[in-house]
This record gives structure tokens, C-alpha cells and sequence, in this order.
């Protein structure tokens, strides 16, 4: 169903003239923007790869062979390790283990940051005072030392604990920035009118200040993500995390502790490394297109030609504010007399 024509007036010396111009709403905006838009892909792919990668994989990741430091070949794409096994095979598999973890890291860490300071802003009072002190005893809270403490604690500790562990580290943050935008929200007209109606305060705050924080969020989302996808391959790579399980982080341990660069056995840690820094631009193209996607002026201010309402396109140049008109200014006795002066 299209959008409404919406019909504009003008006020001319002649008298008023009505034209009907078509205003179309965009839809899927954010989608639009090419950076969002590159940055989904990718996380699309990545997301694929970690469901179906320990399917997909030509051979087992543990498994050994007479193979030993091959570089790749059409036997094995990204070559093999020292025991022989196959680094094509391992990218694969670990896929899944770094995607768990970020993913759910910043799952947890959004929804106690939703809770916790959207609630403490809106509530106000001896709620606010609470939530804001619980908020800013876990932002004191080094996320990095408490999850190898955790790590080391506990053999056993998988993915799973250390996504829970990241995720209950990393949302006060959040909590904070939320808390301060919920508090410059609660008092606009639309939520007073909502609860004038009698609306109960968690209607109010899922139905009126939720969809007006939901940039915000989602930005907080990604960043947490790229927080948690770097714990985990830090934790793998220093060797504090299990090391039977596959990631890109176990990767890179066994290649630094077997000195793959001493021996030129450069494709052992360059399809991790690469992997690691996609998913991180990835990420990162998706939190710019959120900030262009907000702000309107980011949203403009890579376009180098702007039209005007008479269809004449101006040029934007660095340091320029032009002012678009569509009719000349009338000319005053003041800025006739400055001519004639001039």
C-alpha cells in the first residue's frame, strides 16, 4: 500500500497555488545505507558459516595426517598445521565458538543494561539511586581479569560460561547512557499524555520510550559484540580457555606456541587473523551506519551535490554552508541605497 500524496501550498503575489506532491515514506532506511548494508552481509555470512561449518568441514580439525606445515593446495585450501591437520578445517569449526560467545555476550549485556537503566531513569527516586549504584560498581568492575580469573577457576569452563561471564560484566556502560536519554524522555508530552490517559509505567516504557532508545541499543548490542568476540580469542590465544575446543583464538595459540613465523608457515595464523578483522569491520561498518542512521547530518554529509526544490543541484564544498532559494530576495530601499553607495 503506497503512502498518501501529501499536498503542499504556496503563497504567491498572484495568490495561493496548490500543488500535490507524491511524498514517499523510505522504507528500510537503515538497510539502505551501504555500510549497514555491507556490514549485515557479513555478519549474515559469518553467522552461516558458524551453523553450518562443523558440517561443512572437509576433515576433522583434530585430526592428524602425514601432511605436516604444507602450505595450501587443492588438498588442503588453507594448508596444514605441524601435527598435519587441516587450518581450512579448524577456520571452519572455531566459526561457531566466537559467534556464541559475542552473540550471546551481548544479548545478556543489552537486556540487564534495558532493565537496569532504562528502569533507574524512568522510575527516578530511591529506584534511581539504587540501580545507579549497582550500575557504577560494575562499571568499576575489570571485565578482562574477572573472566581469566573465572577461566582458570574452572577447567571446565566453556563457551557458554564465558559469554555469561562477559555479559554480566559489560552492561553497566549501557545501563548508564540509556539511564541518561530515558531521563531527557520522560517528561515529553507524548509519555505525560500517555500517562494522563492512566497507561501503567511499564506500558509507558515499553510502548513510548523504548522504539525512541532502539539506535542506542543497537549500537550498545554491537559494540559489546566486538567486546566479547576479542575476550574470547584473547582467552584462547594466552592459552587460559579450553584448548579442545576450536576457535580462531586456539588458532593463533597453537601457531604462536609451535613459532609459525620462524618457520614461514605464514598461512597457519593469516586465515584466522583475516577472519578476526572482517568480523571486526563488519561490526564496526554496522555501528557507523546506526550513527548515520540517528544523526541526521551524518546521514548527509557524504553527499558531494545537493538538489534543490527547482531541480538545480548545488555543489557541497568543506568549510561551506550554501543557502538554497528557490525565488531572488526583494531588493529593500536599504539594500539599494548600500548599492548605489557601493
Amino acid at each position: 500500500m503506497s503512502a498518501p500524496a501529501t499536498t503542499i501550498t504556496a503563497v504567491t503575489p498572484e495568490g495561493p497555488e496548490v500543488a500535490a506532491a507524491p511524498v514517499k515514506r523510505r522504507r528500510l532506511r537503515f538497510v539502505a545505507n551501504p555500510k549497514a548494508a555491507t556490514g549485515l552481509v557479513v555478519l549474515a555470512f559469518f553467522c552461516l558459516i558458524a551453523i553450518i561449518g562443523p558440517w561443512v568441514a572437509p576433515y576433522d580439525p583434530s585430526a592428524r595426517s602425514s601432511d605436516l606445515i604444507q602450505p595450501p593446495s587443492g588438498k588442503h585450501w588453507f594448508g596444514t598445521t605441524h601435527l598435519g591437520q587441516d587450518i581450512f578445517s579448524q577456520v571452519l569449526v572455531g566459526t561457531r565458538g566466537v559467534m556464541f560467545v559475542g552473540l550471546l555476550a551481548g544479548l545478556v549485556a543489552t537486556a540487564l543494561s534495558i532493565l537496569i537503566g532504562v528502569s533507574a531513569g524512568f522510575l527516578g527516586g530511591a529506584a534511581d539511586d539504587s540501580l545507579s549504584a549497582l550500575s557504577n560498581v560494575f562499571l568499576v568492575i575489570p571485565a578482562l581479569p574477572l573472566i581469566i580469573i573465572v577461566a582458570s577457576t574452572i577447567p571446565s569452563a566453556g563457551d557458554l560460561m564465558v559469554a555469561l561471564v562477559i555479559g554480566f560484566t559489560s552492561w553497566a556502560w549501557g545501563a548508564r547512557v540509556l539511564r541518561a536519554q530515558t531521563l531527557s524522555l520522560r517528561r515529553r508530552d507524548y509519555v505525560e499524555a500517555a500517562r494522563a490517559t492512566g497507561e501503567s509505567t511499564w506500558r509507558i516504557i515499553t510502548f513510548e520510550i523504548m522504539p525512541n532508545l532502539t539506535a542506542i541499543i543497537a549500537s550498545g548490542f554491537v559494540g559489546t559484540v566486538i567486546f566479547a568476540v576479542m575476550s574470547e580469542i584473547t582467552l584462547a590465544f594466552i592459552g587460559i580457555s579450553t584448548i579442545s575446543e576450536w576457535n580462531w583464538g586456539t588458532i593463533l595459540f597453537w601457531a604462536q606456541s609451535q613459532q609459525a613465523l620462524a618457520q614461514g608457515a605464514w598461512w597457519w595464523f593469516v586465515p584466522a587473523g583475516l577472519a578476526i578483522a572482517v568480523l571486526g569491520t563488519a561490526l564496526s561498518l554496522i555501528n557507523f551506519g546506526i550513527d548515520e542512521f540517528v544523526s541526521p547530518r551524518l546521514r548527509s554529509s557524504g553527499r558531494s551535490r545537493v538538489k534543490t526544490k527547482d531541480g538545480h543541484s548545488v555543489r557541497m564544498r568543506v568549510g561551506f554552508t550554501p543557502v538554497l532559494s528557490s525565488q531572488q530576495a526583494p531588493v529593500t530601499p536599504v539594500a539599494r541605497r548600500r548599492e548605489e553607495v557601493a
